[in-house]
């Protein structure tokens, strides 16, 4: 229907531009298999022989208290336990879910998408967010590019062909995927600025302190770069550059949320009382850690350096198993 050499060359080019980067970050999404736990939050198979002998009480707590006292763990049960995955039997490390259809633990899992048939979470979400935003634009610039010869099938001025049939389902597709896919792609660039996770909206982690819906954010760009890496030639690029190793991360509890107060809530108790400073510091990974650097630290940590080696056990903690 494009009469201007130019306007179709135009046209084809941004065309095949947004199809192949969403196309690539399709494929990405589908084919990147989800990460699960590393090895250390696995239960030994001594330690698996005196889950299944002992009955649960408090020698089946102290199995479970060996094993994780020296995993970087803040997340906690509804009821303070350690989060403990039967079906796996492992300790599940912060933010990592069970995935009912995977039948797997799944490092920072958002969700399990049936478009995408494939477990959404650590290793996959920036490719999950660049598949949301091609495939938004694409709808987006079809609609656009189709509007003026849709309005000219309803007025009569475009050429009796099967073509202006064509153009007239074109439009009405590209416009209500537009609409669903911009309300979706908006939702989780939501929570990618509030560092949550799709459960994690709908369920806040539950801490030492208590609930904390926004535990793990660490501030806008802090949060972005989480995601999408230092390296802003890559955000855009359906390529693995997100900061981290997917078992640990910097939160608000260790390094205070520049968006939160300074104290949070339910820890002012705990603050004047260093006994209740349980929490163990975080190996986190390099890449990530610096995130941290100019942020504020417990003020623990000046008063007690002895307690924030890694490793460090934590015998006060209540543990129990959570399917």
């Amino acid at each position: 229907s494009m009469e201007n050499t130019g306007e179709q060359v135009v046209c084809l080019m941004a065309y095949h531009l947004l199809f192949g980067m969403f196309v690539w970050s399709y494929w990405k999404t589908i084919f990147t298999l989800p990460m699960n736990p590393s090895k250390e939050f696995h239960l030994s198979y001594a330690e698996k022989e005196l889950l299944e002998r002992e009955p649960r009480g408090e020698a089946h707590q102290e199995v479970l208290r060996r094993a994780a006292k020296d995993l970087p763990i803040y997340t906690r049960t509804m009821s303070g336990a350690i989060r403990y995955c039967d079906r796996c039997q492992l300790i599940k490390p912060d933010r990592c879910h069970h995935c009912s259809v995977c039948d797997k633990c799944i490092l920072k899992m958002d969700h399990h998408c049936p478009w995408v048939n494939n477990c959404v979470g650590f290793s996959n979400y920036k490719f999950f967010l660049l598949f949301l935003a091609y495939s938004l634009l694409y709808c987006l610039f079809i609609a656009a590019t189709d509007l003026q010869y849709f309005i000219k099938f309803w007025t009569n001025g475009l050429p009796d062909t099967q073509a202006k049939f064509h153009i007239m389902f074109l439009f009405f597709a590209a416009a209500m995927f537009s609409v669903s896919l911009s309300s979706l792609f908006g939702y989780h660039c939501w929570l990618v600025s509030k560092n949550k996770s799709t459960l994690e909206a709908f369920r806040s982690p539950v801490f030492r302190h208590g609930t904390d819906k926004n535990g793990f954010s660490l501030g806008f760009s802090k949060n972005m770069r989480q995601v999408f890496g230092d390296e802003k030639k890559y955000w855009l690029l359906p390529i693995f550059s997100s900061l981290g190793d997917g078992c640990s991360f910097p939160t608000c509890l260790v390094n205070q949320d520049p968006e939160q107060p300074s104290t949070p809530a339910g820890l002012s108790s705990t603050a004047k009382n260093p006994e209740n400073h349980q929490f163990p510091a975080k190996p986190l990974r390099e890449s990530q850690s610096h995130l941290l650097t100019d942020s504020q630290s417990w003020t623990e940590s000046s008063t007690n350096p002895g307690k924030c080696k890694a490793g460090m056990s934590n015998p006060a903690l209540t543990m129990e198993n959570e399917t």
